[in-house]
């Protein structure tokens, strides 16, 4: 007898992974794992947050309420102009001090529980926070300047001009403190290459341990003067740089003042200062003649 093989359509096997069944499993454990973490949020979590916002709202409450007393007490100081500009930045950086450790409390105790990773906001604070301080003259992302305000988010420098510059802290890498222990200032002297370089160091020497002694700024320059001598030639110029130690940021007033005694100085010595200028010689040939032409001729 032959066997008679049957076919027909190919029926596929289902797919358990995908039916509703299996669907619903997943639903319900999602659903059951919701939940608990929900209830765990309810009972241990949300106390926890409510408890960290009243206290920081009573700290900044508080904050402000000394705030604007001090700003009150400004206003009244009508016959003190100068007590009343002080209370009012004191009241200014208690304010912006207070804000800023307020908020980064609050913060530390809040991302944690949605698992907001604190190691980039901890880094660019930590950056800020060692680095400078309100009222600082810093440098940051290029941009050079004093410290007005500081927050977790970004840093509010004034500039020599008035420009208020606002730096987000993400973009800090680096910060330059110019406020801090000293300064040096530094003036590359140009002076022509016809005087004596022993003569023009002597020279710089002496007006320099002049300004130093001076009793203006007796207290504030740190160190004997450094003539370096001959730095530069270039053409006629020659570049002779003198750096002092200055308490920090305060070379602005010592530079001008040494500047001031090299000019009167040089021009009653007779010493050329260098000409960063190109400069173009024009002489007259004596044989020609000297009448010199007439217009529309």
């Amino acid at each position: 007898m032959t066997d008679v093989v049957m076919t027909g359509p190919t029926t596929d096997v289902p797919d358990l992974t995908t039916s509703p069944m299996h669907d619903e499993r997943v639903f319900d454990v999602l659903r059951r794992e919701w939940h608990t973490d929900f209830v765990e949020f309810i009972h241990k979590d949300l106390p926890r947050l409510v408890l960290v916002a009243i206290l920081a709202f009573i700290l900044l409450q508080l904050v402000n309420f000394f705030v604007r007393r001090m700003r009150a007490l400004a206003d009244s100081q009508v016959a003190n102009a100068k007590r009343a500009s002080q209370l009012r930045t004191m009241a200014s950086i208690l304010r912006a001090t207070a804000y800023f450790f307020v908020v980064f409390f609050f913060l530390l105790q809040v991302l944690p529980i949605f698992d907001i990773d604190l190691k980039p906001l901890l880094a660019s604070a930590g950056v800020i926070g060692l680095g400078i301080s309100l009222g600082d003259t810093v440098k940051i992302a290029g941009l050079q300047g004093t410290v007005e305000d500081m927050t977790l988010r970004v840093t509010t420098l004034r500039d020599g001009d008035g420009t208020l510059n606002i730096i987000p802290n993400s973009q800090v890498a680096t910060v330059q403190n110019l406020s801090r222990q000293y300064s040096v200032a530094t003036l590359n002297l140009s002076v022509d290459s016809s005087a004596n370089p022993d003569t023009v160091m002597a020279a710089l020497k002496q007006l320099a341990n002049d300004v130093r002694n001076d009793p203006a700024f007796k207290d504030v320059v740190l160190a004997d003067p450094d003539i370096l001598g001959v730095d530069k030639i270039a053409g006629r110029e020659v570049i002779y740089p003198i750096n002092m130690r200055v308490k920090a940021n305060q070379k602005d007033g010592v530079l001008r003042e040494l500047r001031r005694r090299i000019i009167l100085y040089f021009d009653k010595a007779g010493i050329p200062l260098g000409n960063t200028q190109p400069t173009l010689i024009l002489q007259k040939d004596p044989t020609q003649n000297a009448q010199a032409p007439t217009l529309g001729s």
